[in-house]
């Protein structure tokens, strides 16, 4: 059975965000194909697709590399997202459907319980799930990629400081949602963006002066998760 590009594609960049190749470090093509068990054409496929995104360099006289984005670069990912997220809240506002609030009301109440009861580690996931949904609620498949991929970058390069009080935290979730509900963009676009930008104060790089560079890549081997040919 052949596996998509797409399937080898995620999970080098889910194991670029997690750090397992480290920023500068080679991607080779048969070392790749051995560690996801498939062959060197999907690999190929999904380093173009990768450099693309930005994930992935080609050097010459070293072929694909993991990038190494400077600090300006990082920091223009947070102020991309704080432009962006506000309009997708706004545009949900215009055209979410039920299903769509549906998934938003229940992940507001996991939300909300969870900090209640101090139970920190289900939170960013739940906070992931509720911005993705957002997005999604949005209508425009453009702005749902992009603002994917900001995620996904913004993973990569940052890490995030736990909020000072998860309750509040939550609490501008559920003003979203109630502005996102009453077909409110304005509302909508306003409270996220300050939630937005409450969430970006919380953010620490990875990296420093965008000079580390790593000389190798960690070389264990595991087959690529088939539960994601799913999805």
């Amino acid at each position: 059975m052949r596996i998509p590009a797409h399937s080898v594609c995620t999970a080098i960049r889910d194991d670029i965000v997690a750090g397992v190749y480290e920023r500068g470090s080679r991607l080779t093509e048969e070392l790749l194909a051995r560690r996801y068990g498939v062959s060197r054409v999907p690999v190929r496929e999904a380093l173009r697709t990768l450099e693309a995104e930005g994930f992935v360099v080609t050097r010459r006289h070293a072929g694909a590399c993991v990038a190494e984005p400077t600090e300006q670069e990082a920091a223009d990912l947070l102020e991309m997202r704080l432009l962006l997220e506000p309009l997708g809240a706004s545009r949900a506002a215009q055209r979410r459907t039920e299903a769509h609030l549906k998934v938003l009301r229940g992940l507001v109440r996991l939300g909300q319980e969870r900090a209640r009861r101090g139970s920190s580690e289900d939170l960013r996931s739940l906070g992931g799930w509720f911005h993705e949904t957002l997005a999604q609620a949005s209508g425009s498949q453009a702005l749902t990629s992009t603002l994917t991929q900001l995620r996904h970058k913004i993973a990569w390069m940052y890490t995030v400081d736990a909020p000072a009080d998860p309750v509040d935290s939550w609490a501008e979730h559920g003003a979203i949602v109630d502005a996102v509900t009453r077909g409110d963009g304005e509302r909508a676009r306003a409270v996220t963006a300050l939630h937005t930008e409450r969430s970006t104060a919380a953010h620490r790089l990875r990296f420093a002066g965008g000079a580390d560079r790593a000389n190798s890549v960690r070389t264990s081997q595991h087959p690529v998760n088939m539960s994601g040919l799913r999805h």
